[in-house]
């Protein structure tokens, strides 16, 4: 009766199950995969977010499908704020970035093409291709004193089926940026080999230096999709609004921004309060980011002392983004040891295979948590681990 791309495994796994029954208990959890930044106990501007949802042209159905002309103005001032030339017309507005991935595989792909998605990264992929009849071919990252691309294995996984790369930029979880010379790279064999670049840069802002990171919202030698948006950008996911900015060639640009036109006007999933309060809720994006380098940077700071006494395990390089990867001894399945820390310790991690690191002996934790339970679960964590060697 139902369609074979919805054949999931639906059923739960042994972490959320023993997390489920710690809560029913009652037992204390010190969530350190917390990334809901509304729960993270940062201060918002409440009556400046309240007030952006209350225009009277709220009132007014104005379908526009890419978007109402003063939302895609106000994203593209963001940009030019970073110091880029973003032009309004080539923004389109989706409710999320998982939308503008669907948008985009339908709009590249045919049943049965690939997309090629780096590894490890964020597990949201597979549904998301999966829905839309999208193969995906993974390329790996590896690490040598920071995360890098295997290009012999990228350019291996390019078959005549593949239609676009998805870079993550920062990636998530292990928050890499892209070198200049790898993202040059990559644009040239995109344009080379008839690809679509799709860039996720919606933690770009995110970083652990002073150095801003070039956006792909400016790149012109291949056709390229730049997503973004206000979930992470003002730490406002119940919003539901992002975007993508379309540039590259003109022909190919203009042929892109005309055919998700016709993508979204077949949706108009865009709600018409939210569009009219961007321009207001992007002038919210400061505090929340002064808020949240601050939180990384001290929780990142936390975990390299709590790791500066004799220890068994590593914190791997980090770039930017919300998450650190933690490399710790592969004495048993990631699963079998973060189910150790929360049944025995009350200290939830994520195990690496979560995001198909390819080898045991990963741990990831978010950043975002509130600095009192980091360091907390990372004490309970690291005395854990100790006791492992």
């Amino acid at each position: 009766m139902f369609a074979s791309r919805t054949d999931w495994n639906l059923a739960s796994n042994r972490l959320a199950e023993a997390l489920a029954a710690a809560r029913r208990q009652g037992r204390e959890v010190l969530d350190l995969t917390e990334s809901n930044p509304t729960r993270c106990g940062f201060h918002y501007d409440q009556a400046a977010i309240l007030a952006a949802l209350a225009e009277p042209g709220s009132l007014d159905y104005r379908p526009e499908p890419l978007g109402l002309t003063s939302a895609r103005q106000a994203i593209a001032g963001y940009y030019n704020d970073r110091g880029e030339n973003v032009s309004p017309d080539s923004i389109l507005l989706t409710t999320s970035t998982s939308e503008a991935y669907s948008f985009l595989f339908r709009l590249l792909c045919d049943p049965g093409d690939e997309v090629l998605v780096p590894r490890p990264s964020y597990p949201l992929f597979e549904f998301l291709a999966g829905i839309q009849d999208v193969r995906l071919s993974p390329y790996p990252l590896f690490y040598d004193h920071g995360w890098h691309i295997d290009r012999h294995a990228l350019d291996s996984a390019v078959s005549t089926r593949t239609r676009a790369l998805v870079v993550v930029h920062p990636n998530n979880p292990t928050g890499n940026f892209l070198k200049l010379e790898e993202a040059e790279s990559l644009a040239h064999m995109c344009a080379s080999r008839g690809l679509g670049l799709i860039a996720d840069e919606v933690f770009l802002d995110f970083t652990l230096s002073a150095a801003a990171r070039r956006s792909f919202a400016t790149e012109t030698a291949a056709l390229t999709f730049t997503l973004s948006g206000l979930s992470k950008l003002a730490g406002l996911p119940q919003m539901k609004i992002a975007w993508m900015a379309v540039t590259g060639p003109p022909e190919l640009t203009r042929s892109a921004m005309d055919r998700l036109e016709v993508i979204a006007d077949t949706y108009l999933s865009m709600n018409t309060p939210v569009q009219l309060a961007v321009p207001r809720l992007l002038r919210t994006r400061q505090d929340f980011l002064a808020q949240a380098r601050d939180r990384l940077a001290e929780n990142l700071a936390t975990l390299d002392r709590l790791l500066a006494a004799p220890s068994s395990c590593q914190r791997l390089e980090v770039e930017g983004g919300w998450y650190a990867v933690l490399r710790v001894p592969a004495t048993q399945p990631d699963e079998d040891l973060a189910l150790a820390l929360l049944d025995r310790h009350g200290v939830l991690l994520h195990p690496g295979h979560f995001y198909d690191f390819p080898s045991e002996g990963h741990l990831v934790l978010s950043l975002l948590t509130p600095p009192a339970i980091f360091s907390e679960g990372l004490s309970r964590t690291l005395a854990c681990l100790q006791g492992l060697t």
